[in-house]
């Protein structure tokens, strides 16, 4: 009972610890950047936490039971989708700025500011007096999703979930490479995993309550520097995702023909 207990105290909090890493961080901080309410930033907190421990229970599961080797090329593999995934999230949200420059070539009666569409915000240059809009309202990407999806929501997470996923994947080999060092009984092994991938989904949601309610109170009270904020943490995905790439390409070997791999 008291070893039971060991595994469900250390698994939860070494899961909780297991959500600050830089890459986590980093990743979850560029999604939540794009939030305008506490609310959303929670839930993409556990959607991602969510993700992650299904591949980490998954993958890990498999290599615990089947005494599986990860061979170093492969291992490298999947730690080289973090480093794109943080790319990818770096550029997506960086080019959401664009709204925030001044329309070229715009007459004098035409501006551009943020305006709605039902539920959808944007910007783009416009007049309103004539009312003149490049598209109509059934244009915007929010309405094709609509007309696709209807009332279902559940695709809004599925962004967060899927990086989640893909952090797994990177994570999960060392992980259970881990487990089988320290837990030799398989199943109170994945009993770990459940349990650490638990405190990742809460360690997951407090960090993305304290990203989110800093740019939830910025973003009413100091515009320009809740815009900041949002820029930086693009800067930081896209720049931490270079450096990994760089990181596991060259420096550990894998676009070279003596790939090493160190799980951590």
């Amino acid at each position: 009972m008291i070893e039971l207990l060991t595994i469900v105290a250390v698994g939860f909090f070494l899961g909780m610890r297991h959500a600050t890493d830089p890459d986590h961080v980093i990743a979850v901080s560029t999604i939540v950047s794009r939030e305008r309410s506490l609310r959303s930033a929670m839930l993409i907190g556990a959607f991602w936490g969510l993700g992650h421990t299904l591949t980490i229970l998954a993958v890990g599961s498999v290599i615990v039971l089947f005494n599986l080797v990860i061979p170093p090329r492969l291992g490298l593999s999947m730690e080289l989708c973090v480093g794109l995934m943080l790319i990818l999230l770096g550029v997506l949200n960086l080019s959401g700025f664009r709204r925030f420059l001044p329309a070229k070539g715009a007459g004098a009666s035409f501006h551009s500011h943020p305006h709605s569409h039902g539920d959808y915000v944007h910007t783009h240059p416009h007049q309103h007096e004539p009312e003149c809009h490049p598209h109509s309202p059934q244009q915007t990407p929010v309405a094709r999703l609509d007309r696709i999806f209807g009332r279902l929501s559940l695709y809004q997470a599925t962004r967060p979930l899927v990086i989640g996923i893909v952090h797994g994947l990177a994570g999960s080999a060392a992980i259970a490479l881990l487990v089988l060092a320290t837990i030799r009984n398989p199943h109170w092994a994945i009993a770990y995993l459940l349990v650490f991938g638990i405190g990742t989904i809460a360690g997951m949601v407090l960090i993305t309550i304290a990203v989110g309610s800093t740019f939830t109170y910025t973003q009413t009270r100091f515009r320009q520097f809740n815009r900041g904020l949002a820029t930086a943490s693009g800067v930081l995905s896209l720049g931490f995702g270079l450096f990994l790439v760089y990181q596991i390409g060259f420096v550990n070997g894998l676009f070279t023909t003596h790939p090493q791999w160190f799980p951590h």
